[in-house]
């Protein structure tokens, strides 16, 4: 009798046991497979990250080493600044449109008159 008394309670402990360790190998199978996505999720974002810092020294290789033809835009982008500059600039000018219009006119005929004069080397004599 004594024995199967203790058969019953080490079935049940067995049992127990076994249950326990059922639940947590399910939990753990969750929670593994929670790391391998954000492994993988890490790895994609890492491999964003390396693409776009590999773009960046490769462009910048390109500037160092004068192989970037960027200039050209740049350029063009300043142009067009410095023209919207002036068009906002005369637009809330103190002075009517007429005087900016004489005082512009003036300004070029006085600039074109000084290149030729450089052009022909009579400056300053």
């Amino acid at each position: 009798m004594k024995m199967k008394k203790e058969n019953v309670l080490l079935n049940v402990l067995l049992g127990t046991g076994l249950y326990l360790l059922d639940s947590m190998r399910e939990r753990l199978a969750d929670n593994v497979g929670d790391l391998r996505d954000t492994a993988k999720e890490f790895r994609g974002r890492a491999r964003d990250t390396y693409d776009t810092a590999s773009e960046r020294v490769g462009r910048a290789a390109d500037v160092l080493r004068g192989e970037d033809h960027s200039g050209l835009s740049t350029t063009a982008a300043v142009l067009i600044g410095v023209g919207i500059g002036v068009g906002v600039g005369i637009l809330l000018a103190p002075a009517s449109g007429e005087e900016i219009r004489s005082n512009i006119a003036d300004k070029v005929r006085s600039f074109s008159e000084e290149a030729q004069e450089r052009a022909t080397g009579t400056y300053g004599s």
